[in-house]
């Protein structure tokens, strides 16, 4: 019977598709800890009170990065490449969806509606994150192995949405909500079919590397597809919707010390 502990049972038992899994999510993490902390370092003065927040975003992406790669090297085992075909945060960013890494990567302050961008493509990928992780943690939250590295990313990934829903409820309040609501519905259905894309390719390289048949291959790929026929009609809208959390203030307080998955 396939499901998602067994799938990723596999993947984690097997040293070749631990090294892809792992090196994917590092880079990702990695990328979304610097966008974090140019974005920090050029909101406008108007939001200066945010800053601190972004950085502290940024910091818990870096320590994911490193906690992936620690995993590796607990293992023996050496990151890989990242196919450009799996790499969902560059090909958000490819696509228009977030703020431009060339803007970033300038000297100019950000804009008000900068700010509403960054929010709601941190809003849609921290719903998928969460999503994401809080199934690792069902599955393998006392794994010996990754155990502790998921239960703490998934704490992470959780007051993450949290910070986002409420700095954009915030905004909505004075006076933004329509264009916070039209940012959301393009980010959110620019990625789902990115995270479809990216999911038949990552698919495809784990069956490769595990053997998988034939018909396991295209038993996951009707999944993929089934998924993404129901986040285009009804599931997106979960990450659009903003609700103020149970947890103020997520993202407050001053940055943690760096830690291990060991």
């Amino acid at each position: 019977m396939l499901s998602p502990k067994s799938l990723y049972g596999e993947i984690l038992d097997n040293d070749e598709s631990f090294r892809l899994f792992c090196s994917i999510a590092a880079a990702g993490e990695a990328q979304g800890g610097w966008e974090n902390a140019r974005i920090a370092a050029l909101v406008p003065d108007s939001y200066r009170e945010l800053a601190p927040k972004v950085a502290r975003h940024g910091a818990d992406e870096d320590k994911h990065g490193r906690i992936f790669t620690a995993l590796l090297k607990k293992r023996g085992l050496e990151p890989v490449t990242v196919p450009k075909e799996t790499d969902y945060t560059m090909i958000l960013e490819g696509i228009g969806i977030g703020l431009p890494h060339t803007r970033l990567r300038g000297s100019d302050r950000l804009t008000e509606r900068d700010v509403i961008v960054y929010l709601a493509h941190s809003r849609v990928t921290e719903q998928r994150a969460s999503e994401q992780m809080g199934m690792l943690l069902k599955h393998f939250g006392d794994h010996p192995e990754v155990g502790r590295a998921v239960r703490m990313i998934s704490a992470d990934e959780d007051n993450h949405l949290a910070y986002c829903n409420e700095e954009l409820l915030r905004l909505a309040r004075a006076g933004h909500g329509r264009t916070i609501q039209r940012v959301l519905r393009e980010a959110a259905l620019a990625e789902i079919a990115v995270y479809r894309d990216v999911s038949h390719a990552v698919t495809a390289r784990m069956g490769r590397l595990l053997g998988w048949p034939r018909q396991k291959a295209a038993v996951l790929a009707a999944g993929v597809n089934g998924v993404y026929a129901y986040e285009r009609s009804l599931g997106w809208r979960r990450m659009v919707t903003l609700r103020m959390p149970e947890r103020l203030d997520a993202l407050g307080g001053a940055v943690p010390p760096a830690a291990h998955a060991a």
